[in-house]
């Protein structure tokens, strides 16, 4: 009987031990992958098609290798990407310049802010019809965005090669139609054409003169340094940003997404690839 007793007990004994191993073993298991791997973090990033989304997919890969995973949608639009971003569908979005956001926060209360500055894109004026802006006769008819936003940017372009002149102490980056206090041949302003859709105007040989902004030329086959008339300044206040929510901007994967962009090889890619129709800034 105690023999008995004895083997029931060292059966028992041998099975309790062997359930112990069996539970560290998966433990030591388990801490073992969490301290091997690292989970990625997503970062869902708002971009126009061109060159936004382009300068994006050339970021990925150097993310990538921090542990970043880059996701892009593109847009079409001015108005979409800031409500997105402020909705949570967006981390950031990378489309607009500085007074646009500025604009942006104060007519609708976005709390956003601008995480740091990438690029200028130098806006340029087209033509069908003349070779030069010194060409252009009394009367001729000029197309400007319908966005407000721009108006300040466009008429300070065409105040800058002296065919207007605004009045003394307007802010020049909201500046208006309104505000033109000198325009000795007699321009026609039209701004009635959604930003995007001004390259088809010019193609349909609307207008005497057409002013688009470079992301809409480049994105539809024009080439900003060949094809306009003229060109904006490389020194222009209109630096195209990251934007995020207020408080995003101290966030590790927001910080390395702006060292990423306003790398050397990043930036060399930009002089590269649009021979300074797009324009990084330091």
């Amino acid at each position: 009987m105690k023999k008995l007793l004895a083997g029931l007990f060292l059966s028992v004994l041998v099975l309790a031990l062997a359930a112990c191993g069996a539970g560290k073993k998966e433990d030591t298991s388990s801490n073992s992958s969490s301290g091997d791997s690292k989970e990625n973090v997503t970062l869902t990033v708002g971009a126009s098609n061109t060159p936004h989304a382009v300068i994006l997919e050339k970021a990925k890969p150097i993310l990538a290798k921090e542990g970043i995973d880059l996701k892009i949608e593109t847009y079409q639009d001015y108005v979409l990407p800031n409500q997105d971003l402020e909705s949570g569908e967006l981390d950031a979005n990378y489309f607009q310049h500085i007074p646009y956001l500025e604009k942006e926060i104060k007519e609708k209360g976005y709390d956003f802010v601008n995480a740091g500055g990438i690029h200028i894109e130098p806006i340029g004026i087209y033509s069908k019809k003349y070779k030069s802006l010194e060409d252009l006769p009394k009367g001729a008819t000029i197309l400007l965005s319908n966005s407000v936003a721009d108006h300040g940017r466009m008429l300070s372009l065409l105040e800058a090669k002296g065919l207007i002149k605004l009045k003394d102490g307007v802010d020049k980056t909201s500046a208006e139609l309104k505000d033109i206090e000198d325009n000795p041949k007699n321009f026609k302003f039209d701004a009635n054409t959604a930003p995007e859709m001004l390259v088809q105007m010019y193609e349909n040989n609307e207008g005497d003169a057409v002013l688009i902004n470079s992301n809409y030329a480049i994105d539809n086959g024009l080439n900003p340094m060949e094809d306009s008339i003229s060109l904006e300044d490389k020194e222009s206040p209109y630096v195209n940003i990251i934007a995020v929510r207020a408080g995003d901007e101290t966030k590790s994967e927001i910080k390395k997404l702006i060292e990423v962009l306003k790398s050397k090889e990043i930036q060399d890619f930009i002089i590269e690839e649009w021979k300074g129709s797009v324009v990084p800034v330091k």
